[in-house]
């Protein structure tokens, strides 16, 4: 019985214990809602931090690529010795002017980020949800919220403005709305968002190119070990076409702007610049809708008629620059604005790093496009753009395209040039008349062609002169001649596109005594090869008037293209 009696009256204790739990639990729950809506209101910015959190991860994972490596398979080389593996992406170079207000910063980038950073088409409004739980207790109760949307509006192909609403439903009488919600109750797109917004979907395009399947061209389709990644160089230049834009700056006049040669060795200036300016694919008149900027300066023409010969003084030429540039930055805002980052000038002439670095802000955030691309002296291939040096005599290349084939090439290699910049004379001193099979010459005999030459030769010697670019490197491509490149810290042009190791050959200097050895040392098969990419990339490296498709003028803007695509302005918030 009094096992009896304990086993019933424990079981009597913790029925009316449960229920006594239970009753003091209810005032508790009931207590802690009051303390959680009556809470501070600073939950107010912790709540919507922590969506700017989930709303930014959440929505750029399909353009991962494009905030780090944009382009693993367009790639470029960090120095000229590193090996590309297909994988070497451009470096992300984001221009963002500093907020003082961290939160606002962070909840800017989400609204910007948000609805422009997707692959898909624009044309249906996107529209998060957020449900009541994502902001805190006191705006549900003070402002008797219950989800709140963020709608973003269509936009036609004019440039009308996207605007961003935060749907709140608002007592009329309650005017205490929190800060944040307040100043992002409506979010009105600049052209410039709009702007950053369409490369954003580029380099997620790109990106997903490179696993896609091949888009097709009815004019030409790059494909083969030539390219680092064909299917995305293809759509990055596919890109390029729909939407890229260039303003060209009018200040200046011929000779020094606007202007250069186009029979000379430094004829690339003057074509490109002409070019350009008479393109109507890729010029705008209109500043807001230009992604880069062109300050149409010829470095050649500036060495012609505002250096002193034989002065060594380069300042007529420094405050050429630093005049051309404060007036463009004083006129417009767009310098001003990215400190010249999404800006671009050219220059064929050797002293083309010495014009750019009159303005510190062109010669370190600027698009530098040029043939002197000397990793040694600055160049920096994440920014920079290697111009390829084309010696047009008569301004044309009628008569240099073409070659026999190659059973029809008895030469094994040929140089002729004479001693200019250090790396030659050690070629000479090596190979000049000292081996048939090499035709080593610091001049021609009388009668022989040097195109010639280079059409019977199967490898053709393009060593640096006092720069390191050499138009020997275009010739042999244009000749179908293998180049054999002999320098230090050069980038080869377009590098970024093209696997030069599939279609050249590259010599260190250290080498040149081993250089037959080295040639001998390619198997035949694998020299035809070789010669076959090189009649393929040819079309590259072509001049053109007007342009053609994957020409030389359109890789070389293809190659800013890219650089653009790594950098992202916004207007000072």
């Amino acid at each position: 019985m009094v096992n009896s009696n304990k086993k019933s009256w424990s079981a009597c204790w913790t029925r009316t214990s449960s229920s006594t739990l239970l009753l003091l639990m209810i005032p508790l729950v009931v207590i802690s809602g009051f303390v959680s809506v009556l809470g501070p209101k600073s939950s107010n910015w912790v709540s919507m931090s922590n969506f700017t959190k989930w709303n930014s991860s959440s929505l750029t994972s399909s353009s991962a690529a494009a905030e780090g490596d944009l382009l693993k398979g367009i790639s470029v080389l960090s120095t000229p010795n590193d090996d590309h593996n297909g994988v070497l992406g451009l470096r992300s170079n984001l221009v963002v002017l500093d907020n003082k207000n961290n939160v606002e910063e962070a909840i800017t980038t989400s609204a910007y980020e948000s609805p422009l950073n997707q692959s898909s088409s624009s044309s249906s409004p996107l529209t998060i949800n957020i449900e009541a739980d994502d902001l805190s207790p006191s705006s549900h109760q003070e402002h008797n919220t219950t989800k709140e949307e963020i709608i973003t509006s269509n936009s036609d192909e004019s440039g009308g403005e996207i605007v961003v609403s935060l749907g709140i439903n608002i007592n009329e009488s309650d005017h205490e709305i929190p800060p944040i919600i307040r100043a992002r109750r409506q979010r009105v797109y600049t052209k410039l968002e709009r702007l950053e917004g369409s490369l954003i979907r580029a380099r997620s395009v790109i990106s997903e190119a490179k696993i896609g399947n091949q888009t097709q061209d009815s004019q030409y389709t790059p494909d083969g070990p030539m390219y680092w990644n064909p299917k995305a160089f293809h759509r990055s230049y596919l890109e390029m076409e729909k939407q890229f834009k260039v303003f060209v700056y009018e200040e200046g006049e011929p000779p020094l702007f606007h202007n250069g040669p186009c029979k000379s060795i430094y004829s690339m200036e003057g074509n490109f610049i002409h070019e350009l300016e008479m393109n109507s694919q890729f010029r705008t008149k209109d500043p807001q809708k230009a992604h880069v900027f062109f300050l149409p300066f010829s470095v050649t023409m500036l060495v012609r008629y505002v250096y002193v010969r034989d002065s060594h003084d380069f300042s007529p030429i420094r405050q050429t620059v630093i005049d051309y540039v404060n007036v463009v930055s004083s006129k417009y805002p767009f310098w001003n604005r990215s400190l010249g980052a999404d800006h671009f000038m050219l220059s064929c002439h050797d002293w083309g790093p010495e014009a750019s670095s009159s303005v510190p802000n062109l010669r370190k955030n600027s698009i530098r496009v040029l043939c002197n691309a000397n990793t040694s002296e600055g160049f920096n291939p994440t920014k920079d753009v290697s111009f390829p040096e084309i010696n047009l005599l008569t301004g044309l290349t009628d008569g240099f395209l073409g070659g026999p084939s190659v059973s029809k090439r008895p030469i094994l290699a040929f140089f002729a040039g004479g001693l200019h910049g250090p790396i030659r004379p050690i070629l000479l001193e090596h190979w000049e008349n000292k081996d048939e099979d090499m035709k080593i010459h610091q001049y021609l005999p009388k009668g022989v062609s040097y195109y010639d030459m280079l059409r019977k030769s199967k490898y053709c010697i393009c060593p640096s002169g006092y720069e390191v670019a050499s138009p020997r490197i275009v010739e042999a491509i244009y000749t179908g001649c293998v180049p054999v490149l002999i320098s230090d810290h050069y980038v080869p042009p377009f590098s970024d596109v093209l696997n030069w190791k599939s279609f050249s050959v590259e010599v260190p200097v250290s080498e040149i005594r081993n250089l037959k050895k080295i040639l001998m040392s390619i198997s035949p098969r694998q020299y035809i090869r070789m010669q076959r990419r090189v009649v393929k990339v040819r079309k590259h490296f072509e001049v053109n008037s007007p342009p053609k498709r994957f020409d030389v003028f359109h890789m070389i803007l293809h190659s800013v293209w890219l650089r653009r695509l790594n950098i992202r302005v916004r207007d000072d918030l």
